[in-house]
């Protein structure tokens, strides 16, 4: 192959990228928050996550866009990890409908026509008067982009057609098919795409460069290959999202493995001519990787969906739980316990004692960085923060939920104040966002503290730190005897504010404290009190003290939070 062959298949593979891309953001606009919506609210029945699954790949165009968005979810704990495996099984058959697409070069021409579909859509978008009606421009622009890129691959093609050493090197797929597998995995890790590997196999196949048999192996390496992209998107998240995304791995690979039996026997192509009769030829070979694509996926599917928890517990195995790991997501707010308030505002009590925990961890956590100049303390602190808001989130909408049951009076009057506490604690978790940034700023910025600052903010931090126990130990007990301990360090809380305020004044006073230094000092003084604020209200919540002035209260409350 010469240079200008090279350029063409590179220029010729960038124009399809840029087209699947551009056509897939203009798909995006077009279905709007509809996608996430579709995904967010999938059921516990696998067959539901497996069509919603298939639906917005489909629409999309890209199975590892819609596993990463999955990845997303189960990061922010909006789904399972159980709903996660489902929808990916069902991206997986959303994605050969590229295949389709692809194919229809071969009987239809497209690609004649390509250039001017690039320009009614560049019309339709830069002169259509709706978003919408724009959005469809983009995806016309996509999709003639998509099939000039491939007609340019199908002319750098073209040459190798006579070339003997090319046929040698791809008829050795058909007598080693695992070869042919592992061509598959590092095409589709190299190019991020399973759908371009399919693409350039599908116009090799049509421009007589491999054969059917020699291009399913190809096809199945690539089912692997196209996990890459969940791993990497589950780098640094949850737990659960991690697990999604070994659950896609998994699956590609049980699926490829058990399917080498039957495409080593020759009983795959067997099956594929059954489905397709008649001879293979340039002009059908391209619908007969469509069908294998999708065949290898629907079957893998159908298998695996009555073993969605088989791939949950082995994912769950393979990604163990690593100390100090943190779930995002609620762990007792089960939607059918709604019917039973009393035990339904248990569990949401639950929730919200392990939300406290979280807050009171990240809380720690920072002021031991800017105690000690820990960096490393930190860590956790944002994602703390994450799985905080996303528990207030979660515990607000399910007392919202039970507040249209028929509930007793006591529950009435209790939900609205344990939507307060949630609030509360959320606030609390902000706080030790603020006392995070200012030791990152401390070290940062090399800020000198005196040890008799540091001494007194300990101190003022000690007597926080019980508070913030007591208070969790109330709410968890429900528990007024220990809440009013909470309200009785309060005041000792506020003393400790004055105090060391009137110590840092005097220090600047005698030139002992560096200006910038008092500047964060003072911050980091009010923070803790304002945490001090919160525990005092989760408290008083325990007792009993914050019933409401009257039903109208309650109602704006609960509307608020409903419409929030």
């Amino acid at each position: 192959m010469n240079l200008q062959l090279i350029f063409v298949l590179i220029g010729g593979l960038g124009l399809f990228f840029f087209g699947m891309q551009i056509m897939s953001e203009g798909l995006k606009g077009v279905a709007g928050e509809r996608l996430k919506s579709v995904l967010s609210i999938v059921t516990k029945l696998p067959v539901i996550g497996l069509l919603a699954g298939a639906a917005v790949t489909c629409l999309i165009q890209s199975s590892s866009a819609t596993s990463v968005m999955v990845v997303g979810f189960v990061n922010a704990g909006l789904m399972t990890l159980k709903q996660a495996i489902s929808v990916i099984i069902g991206a997986n058959i959303g994605t050969t409908f590229t295949a389709w697409l692809v194919s229809s070069m071969s009987v239809f021409k497209v690609t004649h026509y390509a250039l001017p579909v690039v320009g009614i859509g560049f019309a339709v978008k830069t002169f259509g008067k709706t978003k919408n009606i724009r959005f469809w421009g983009q995806v016309l622009v996509g999709f003639g982009l998509l099939f000039l890129g491939l007609d340019f691959m199908k002319d750098a093609f073209a040459p190798l057609k006579d070339s003997q050493y090319v046929k040698d090197m791809f008829l050795t797929f058909s007598d080693n098919p695992m070869m042919g597998v592992l061509v598959g995995i590092i095409f589709t890790i190299l190019l991020q795409s399973s759908s371009a590997t399919i693409a350039i196999v599908q116009v090799m196949a049509f421009s007589g460069l491999i054969s059917f048999p020699a291009a399913i192996p190809i096809i199945l390496g690539d089912n692997i290959g196209t996990t890459i992209t969940a791993q990497l998107a589950s780098v640094g998240t949850t737990l659960s999202a991690r697990r999604a995304a070994m659950a896609h791995t998994l699956f590609n690979i049980i699926g490829v493995g058990y399917m080498l039996f039957f495409v080593y026997t020759g009983w795959f192509t067997r099956v594929i001519d059954f489905l397709i009769p008649g001879g293979i030829t340039t002009k059908n070979i391209m619908f007969h990787i469509a069908v294998a694509h999708s065949a290898f996926n629907v079957v893998n599917a159908l298998i695996f969906l009555p073993f969605v928890g088989f791939l949950e517990k082995a994912s769950v195995f393979l990604v163990s739980k690593k100390k100090g790991a943190i779930e995002m997501g609620p762990q007792y707010l089960e939607k059918h316990l709604l019917e039973t308030p009393p035990i339904a505002m248990e569990q949401a009590r639950r929730e919200a004692v392990r939300m406290m925990g979280q807050a009171r961890e990240s809380v720690s956590s920072s002021v031991k960085s800017f105690l000690e100049g820990d960096m490393a303390a930190l860590k956790p602190v944002t994602k703390l923060e994450q799985a905080i808001d996303n528990l207030q989130s979660a515990i607000t909408q399910y007392l919202v939920e039970l507040s249209q049951r028929k509930l007793s009076r006591e529950i009435s009057e209790e939900l609205p104040v344990l939507i307060h506490s949630v609030n509360d604690i959320e606030r609390i978790g902000d706080h030790a966002e603020n006392i995070a940034e200012l030791s990152e700023r401390k070290m940062e910025k090399k800020l000198p503290f005196t040890n008799e600052a540091i001494n007194e903010l300990s101190l003022m931090w000690n007597e926080l730190s019980s508070m913030m126990i007591e208070a969790e130990e109330a709410l968890r007990k429900n528990a007024s005897q220990i809440a009013e301990t909470v309200l009785n360090r309060e005041q000792r809380v506020n003393d400790f504010q004055i105090n060391l305020k009137k110590a840092h004044i005097n220090r600047l006073h005698h030139g002992l404290c560096n200006i910038r230094s008092g500047v964060v000092f003072m911050d980091f003084v009010d923070n803790l009190e304002k945490i001090g604020d919160h525990l005092t209200n989760i408290a008083q919540g325990v007792m009993g003290e914050m019933k409401w002035k009257g039903q109208e209260e309650d109602a704006s409350l609960l509307s608020e939070q409903a419409l929030s």
